[in-house]
């Protein structure tokens, strides 16, 4: 009987969910952002006594990665720009691909070798002070530590699909290859891949953030969270700004995901 029953709520599943589909209509895929999104979908389909499950179901597609690990380096600089630029900053989010909720954290400070000395330039534009590198590990030893993370996230699990997200292809097609390289250092190959969320938002919107995260955040009608990455008037942080720019990828991610879009990889093989 087991196989019959389980045939039956499938059928069952698949007819409410096309019930589903058939209430929200064009508010599916509505072009509207998406708090206006999700409360038009979750009133009309309370109304036809939907809970709030069917809803979520109806309104995240499914994505091709059982998570996405938003990253976003922060780097040494200097006007004119300094050679070679070094991470002094690792942040990654672990992002569930059902959920599209924030699972996990990984975030060290990196410190620099070659340009040791934080420039004025640098600390106005990031807000990361001497202190913040000063004694902090290596980059080799944050790499072995992302490592670490990564196997107990169970990311290195060949039977999970994860990727990493990036706001623009510098992060992991310039900026740790390139380091990498100088220093003699291996680069993992999950990090040979990735989703350039610029691409992404374009292909979902048709048009093109020149100005990055504050521009999505504008064309989805989104807050921006923490500052604007800019080096005018900042003020020295106490807590990792990189994490936010993070967070506002993360809720791009989420929004475009509501409207229907299924996350691709970008970046082309090594």
């Amino acid at each position: 009987m087991l196989a019959p029953l389980q045939t039956g709520a499938a059928r069952f599943s698949s007819y409410l969910l096309s019930r589903a589909r058939k209430v929200l209509g064009s508010h599916l895929f509505s072009p509207c952002g998406v708090p206006e999104f999700c409360s038009i979908s979750t009133r009309k389909l309370a109304a036809h006594g939907f809970g709030a499950s069917m809803a979520a179901m109806v309104s995240f597609p499914p994505q091709r990665y059982h998570y996405f690990l938003v990253l976003d380096f922060e780097a040494t600089c200097d006007k004119p720009q300094i050679h070679p630029q070094e991470i002094i900053e690792f942040p990654i989010l672990k992002l569930n691909g059902r959920t599209m909720e924030i699972e996990s954290t990984f975030h060290m400070y990196v410190q620099p070798v070659v340009h040791p000395q934080l420039t004025p330039f640098c600390t106005e534009l990031t807000g990361i002070i001497q202190a913040m590198v000063d004694g902090q590990p290596s980059l080799q030893q944050v790499l072995e530590r992302v490592d670490e993370w990564m196997a107990k996230e169970g990311l290195l699990d060949p039977n999970v699909k994860s990727i990493f997200v990036t706001c623009g292809d510098w992060d992991l097609k310039v900026m740790l290859p390139g380091q990498c390289q100088y220093l003699g250092l291996p680069v993992a190959d999950y990090f040979k891949q990735w989703i350039n969320l610029k691409k992404a938002y374009s292909f979902a919107m048709g048009c093109w953030p020149k100005n990055g995260l504050l521009d999505m955040n504008k064309g989805l009608s989104l807050q921006h969270i923490g500052r604007p990455h800019s080096g005018i008037g900042q003020s020295l942080r106490i807590s990792p700004w990189q994490l936010d720019d993070c967070k506002n990828i993360a809720n791009i991610m989420k929004t475009l995901a509501y409207r229907g879009f299924i996350f691709k990889q970008t970046s082309k093989p090594f």
